[in-house]
């Protein structure tokens, strides 16, 4: 994605991306308050507006107008209930982006399961893949897309 004429920062595809999604819950009646940038695995505390329910939300956003996102390999242990992921794709300027609701169980089972599918096919020149601590999560059915309704705010 460019910016004024050259490439966004990912600090800003990131920022960019937090924003996007404390505006949609806005939009959708919830309060969402997003995190200082230090909160490990934080980035929007969200409840809904008689703040008798509230969860956490990790963003995780791409421009590369693909449907993967990359994590690590410490969301393969990320499985409460409370907790969500929101892949963001931020498509050209002027546009929406599209949001991707994950609950964090369901990420962490499948970079669990899709890492150790990758481990054991084999690599460039028939090698075997070298463990690593990355992992990417994809969506290519839209199961997740829009799917705010799962929240349960």
């Amino acid at each position: 994605m460019t910016y004024l004429g050259s490439k966004l920062p990912n600090t800003l595809v990131g920022v960019s991306g937090e924003y996007f999604v404390a505006a949609e819950l806005s939009r959708r009646g919830y309060v969402a308050s997003i995190t200082l940038r230090n909160t490990r695995g934080v980035d929007i505390l969200a409840t809904n507006s008689k703040a008798s329910k509230h969860l956490s939300i990790q963003v995780k956003t791409n421009t590369s107008g693909k449907r993967n996102w990359m994590l690590s390999e410490k969301s393969e242990a990320d499985t409460a209930e409370s907790h969500f992921f929101v892949f963001v794709n931020l498509t050209k300027c002027g546009t929406l982006p599209e949001y991707f609701v994950v609950p964090c169980k369901v990420v962490a089972d499948f970079i669990y399961k899709d890492h150790r599918r990758w481990l054991k096919e084999k690599g460039r020149q028939g090698k075997k893949h070298n463990a690593t601590p990355m992992r990417q999560f994809r969506n290519p059915d839209d199961k997740y897309r829009d799917n705010w309704k799962q929240l349960g705010l």
